[in-house]
């Protein structure tokens, strides 16, 4: 068991320091991904304090991640609106699996959605990009220094896009899905870019009792 643990922990380890360059949609991969893990969704060993981030959400209002969040069971991803494949399909994914969950279940549930670009998605830019995926998710931007600092609080590393000469932009983040439970308010999990709708929707029930899935 405590081998087991320790592989876990491990495991988180080097998924935290895993980023994913996303670029523009030009027919080639667009995102680089190293030191994938066989396991879609891992246990940390030892659990993370949720960001304390003052941000202003979709609808143009301040957001006190940790106030808004108590005591409910939280999914957290750093992402951003122009990403052509990763963002979209990790947004997507979860949105499936919560509409597997029984109404009172998913209203208790906070899916939060933090941009790693906030110079271009612009809360009304959230607003648009979430209404296509769940209307229920919450978009979030404010300041990228203060982004990065809460990303890297969580072991998410979050780089400054990057506009290249032909005008496309890059932009670095992270690719993992930061799970907390609602009995402790921490991070207890961590979905890896590989987790499906299929691994979200057997996890999510479990996550929610804050039960490891």
């Amino acid at each position: 068991m405590r081998r087991r643990t320790m592989l876990a922990s491990a495991l988180a380890a080097a998924a935290a320091l895993t980023l994913t360059a996303c670029g523009p949609d030009d027919g080639k991969p667009a995102a680089d991904v190293s030191g994938s893990t066989s396991r879609p969704i891992i246990t940390l060993d030892s659990p993370l304090e949720k960001p304390d981030l003052q941000l202003t959400d979709s609808d143009g209002k301040k957001y006190d991640l940790l106030e808004k969040t108590k005591g409910h069971p939280t999914l957290i991803y750093f992402g951003y609106t122009n990403c052509p494949d990763v963002c979209p399909l990790t947004m997507a994914n979860i949105a499936v699996a919560v509409k597997q969950l029984p109404k009172a279940e998913q209203d208790d549930l906070r899916v939060l959605f933090v941009t790693s670009d906030p110079e271009r998605d612009t809360p009304a830019a959230l607003k648009k990009w979430l209404a296509g995926i769940d209307t229920d998710f919450t978009g979030l931007t404010g300041s990228f220094d203060a982004i990065q600092q809460g990303a890297r609080s969580v072991n998410i590393g979050i780089e400054k896009p990057v506009k290249k000469k032909n005008g496309d932009v890059v932009s670095t983040h992270g690719a993992q899905v930061l799970l907390s439970s609602a009995k402790d308010d921490r991070i207890h999990w961590m979905g890896m870019q590989e987790a499906t709708a299929d691994n979200y929707t057997k996890a999510l029930p479990k996550i929610i009792k804050g039960q490891n899935p």
